[in-house]
């Protein structure tokens, strides 16, 4: 009888540890979930928002959000950086990304803020450039300033991600030391995750992913030569970058997230996908059988996060269209294609 009650004991004893080993190792797992990320990027209003501009994006299957604070400068060779403007449309500044971060949370959407800079005539960002080592540190002191500031917004209103800069070319090939010290900074005051947004035509040159958590692509890349390409000629056309992304990931041990993605409605829009021009001919079927040839090769794939489309207007009854050559996808067949994956 002893040695019965022993083994019994010893059987309880080992049920229990294994119970405990079963839920601690649950614990851990769920300690850090990591779901699809099925992201729009909102257009800011010079206004508020209200659940009826977010529930149509939980109607598409959206689990997060990029919101978008812009600064300025006058050129792209120009040290002064502003932001946060009484002139600004509300939406672009603190209190309106408050708000917008506000009402994304009520509806379960996690948020990436992702500040961007607008230069004078619309100059690409990748372009900027300062003239002499004064004007460098001017400006780089500028940009901290800026992305600080949202940093604190985002551990106020415990934002999930930020994207440190985007499309910032030759800033970040010719100042590296810079970012690495602009993200340790950020690090000592905020926990949630750190990408940079990388274009398409740059993200293999940027040195300090091993200091971030995703590898950010914007995701312009050219997939098509010819106008009105079936599916699988589009789906044909990832493989010589997908290759080249899945290399760089290896490489740093991360993963990849697409910060921008999308087509607009033209028929020549996998040719060159960063065109926003919007001269081509309207062809919604092409923007949407592009977004699907984008989805088939890379949500399925969990070395790839997920993105953020590109883009998404909170009047959604009057955005996009069937007359609308736009990257929006709201009420076209496109639209369908999103639900389709997101959800």
């Amino acid at each position: 009888t002893p040695i019965i009650f022993s083994m019994i004991r010893i059987g309880l004893i080992l049920m229990i540890l294994g119970f405990l080993g079963v839920f601690s190792f649950s614990q851990a797992k769920d300690e850090t979930p990591w779901t699809k990320l099925n992201g729009l990027s909102m257009v800011a209003i010079n206004g508020t928002i209200d659940s009826s501009h977010v529930l149509p994006m939980k109607a598409v299957g959206t689990n997060w959000a990029a919101a978008i604070p812009f600064a300025f400068m006058p050129s792209h060779t120009s040290p002064e950086l502003s932001f946060d403007l009484d002139w600004q449309w509300k939406g672009e500044r603190i209190e309106g990304v408050r708000n917008y971060i506000h009402e994304f949370h009520a509806e379960d959407i996690a948020v990436m803020l992702k500040p961007q800079i607008w230069i004078g005539h619309g100059t690409y960002t990748g372009t900027i450039l300062m003239e002499s080592e004064e004007d460098w540190l001017k400006f780089e002191e500028s940009y901290r300033k800026y992305i600080v500031a949202f940093t604190n917004l985002a551990v106020e209103e415990n934002v999930e991600m930020i994207c440190i800069g985007t499309e910032l070319k030759h800033f970040v090939e010719l100042r590296p030391n810079y970012w690495r010290g602009l993200i340790a900074e950020l690090r000592t005051i905020y926990s949630g995750k750190l990408t940079y947004a990388a274009n398409w035509d740059e993200y293999e040159d940027v040195v300090f992913w091993d200091a971030l958590d995703f590898i950010g692509v914007d995701a312009y890349f050219p997939i098509a030569t010819k106008e009105k390409r079936c599916l699988p000629k589009l789906v044909e056309g990832w493989k010589p970058h997908k290759k080249q992304m899945d290399a760089l990931s290896a490489k740093f041990s991360k993963s990849i997230l697409f910060t921008e993605y999308g087509y607009s409605s033209v028929s020549s829009c996998a040719i060159q996908p960063w065109d926003y021009s919007d001269t081509g001919k309207m062809d919604e079927k092409a923007q949407q059988l592009a977004l699907k040839a984008l989805y088939d090769v890379f949500w399925k794939d969990e070395n790839y996060a997920g993105g953020f489309l590109w883009k998404w207007y909170p009047h959604h009854e009057s955005a996009g269209g069937s007359r609308d050559k736009s990257f929006a996808v709201q009420n076209k067949k496109a639209e369908k294609t999103i639900i389709e994956y997101y959800k």
